[in-house]
């Protein structure tokens, strides 16, 4: 369970205070995926730093008490995906996967986590191959595949199919649904798109100026298409809320 109660974060901006997320009170399943929508500046990667423990609160606290993965790391591993992959250009696609465990586990267990997730996210070609000759599809794969090495307990995942073409998009929505479905870490997605936010989350929060303005529970079985009736009303619904976003009420959960 990763559970916000109160949560702000205030950042000093030319003397200015400035209010990046406010009175956050929710709780998220373990095992659970969840997906932070909202335009850019409402608060969503603030809030995903703030789960990962990149930034400290200014109010409020967060508990986390999700369950490990694996007895081999009895503490809880967190894998984080930012926006662009982020890749070092001098290591090749298998020492960008494995650069994180690199002297936290024997070299055979290196290897072997490298191997099964190059596997897993169809790598297995341009495991010798260097940022510069990855594709923006290949390099997105490579910087979720450098989150999973390491069977995450937490993965949290910040815009990062936001500047891929729509095929591709697609394809790798669902080969994380796919990981999420066959591992089922605790997954928290920020994204802008409704569209994706419905067809991956079990829960759907809508942010606004740096509050959670309401929760949206998608009980719509997988795989979704998302041109289905079901589909297109849950993005309907969640786009009207944008739209009448004058008034923000709090979601207390």
């Amino acid at each position: 369970m990763l559970e916000c109660k109160s949560l702000g974060k205030i950042y000093h901006v030319d003397g200015n205070d400035v209010h990046a997320l406010s009175d956050i009170n929710i709780t998220l399943p373990t095992g659970s995926f969840t997906v932070l929508v909202g335009p850019s500046g409402c608060g969503k990667t603030t809030l995903l730093r703030a789960f990962a423990g990149l930034i400290e609160p200014t109010t409020g606290s967060i508990h986390r008490d999700i369950p490990p993965c694996s007895v081999i790391s009895p503490s809880l591993q967190i894998g984080y995906v930012f926006q662009e992959p982020r890749l070092m250009p001098w290591l090749t696609v298998s020492q960008n996967i494995g650069f994180g465990l690199k002297n936290k586990t024997s070299k055979q267990d290196l290897n072997r986590r490298v191997a099964d997730v190059l596997s897993m996210m169809g790598l297995e070609r341009f495991a010798q191959a260097r940022p510069d000759q990855l594709s923006g599809g290949m390099a997105s794969r490579v910087g979720l595949a450098r989150a999973l090495v390491g069977n995450p307990d937490l993965l949290l995942l910040d815009e990062p199919f936001a500047a891929l073409d729509a095929m591709t998009r697609r394809r790798l929505q669902g080969e994380l649904t796919t990981i999420w479905m066959a591992r089922k870490p605790t997954v928290v997605f920020v994204t802008h798109d409704v569209e994706e936010a419905v067809l991956l989350g079990d829960v759907v929060y809508r942010m606004h100026a740096g509050l959670i303005t309401e929760r949206y529970d998608i009980n719509i079985p997988r795989p979704r298409d998302p041109t289905t009736e079901k589909i297109t009303a849950m993005r309907r619904l969640i786009l009207q809320g944008f739209e009448n976003e004058e008034q923000p009420s709090l979601i207390n959960k």
